[in-house]
């Protein structure tokens, strides 16, 4: 399945008159193989079956078909997908900013909002932002950073030390496992 602006579109399977080679490997629906067979013949096998000849795989040299129920396979198939979205996990971004003078209990609070986006499971970005003179007092702000990283010690884990970018200082906290 492929994903095109958020859309879910199934990548459709040649199926039928609309396999166009004249030769085909084909799987029989009991999963025997029958062969290197003319497409017309595969065809009759499968109707006589009551069932669909499906080109599996169309890159290969001849493409290989199965004679299998398409309605099914199509059905099993999306069934899959939606088994296998489930068991992902969507990691967020959060970011949290402050100034390098920033107050005892204030860095308390921001560390405390940090730790709920953690044990959600979310990754955390901690920015610290430099005015005017303040760009001149980078290590302050890298102490504010280890600060912050101590007092979310516990759940976190530092992902990405403290880097400069222009006039901010950030840092990445994951979640412990």
């Amino acid at each position: 399945m492929n994903f095109i602006g958020g859309v879910n579109i199934i990548k459709e399977l040649q199926i039928n008159e609309q396999i166009r080679e004249k030769e085909v490997r084909v799987i029989d629906s009991d999963g025997s193989q029958l062969g290197i067979i003319n497409t017309k013949e595969a065809l009759k096998i499968a109707e006589s079956k009551k069932l669909d000849l499906v080109n599996v795989s169309p890159t290969a040299n001849p493409p290989v078909c199965r004679i299998m129920n398409y309605g099914k396979y199509k059905y099993a198939q999306a069934k899959k997908e939606k088994e296998s979205k489930k068991k992902q996990k969507v990691i967020n971004v959060k970011e949290i900013r402050m100034t390098p003078n920033i107050e005892e209990h204030d860095l308390a609070v921001k560390a405390k909002n940090a730790s709920k986006f953690l044990e959600d499971g979310d990754r955390v970005k901690v920015v610290v932002r430099f005015r005017g003179r303040e760009l001149g007092h980078m290590d302050v702000g890298r102490e504010v950073l280890m600060q912050f990283a101590e007092l979310t010690s516990e759940i976190s884990t530092i992902d990405k030390h403290p880097t400069v970018e222009g006039k901010n200082m950030t840092m990445f906290l994951n979640p412990k496992k």
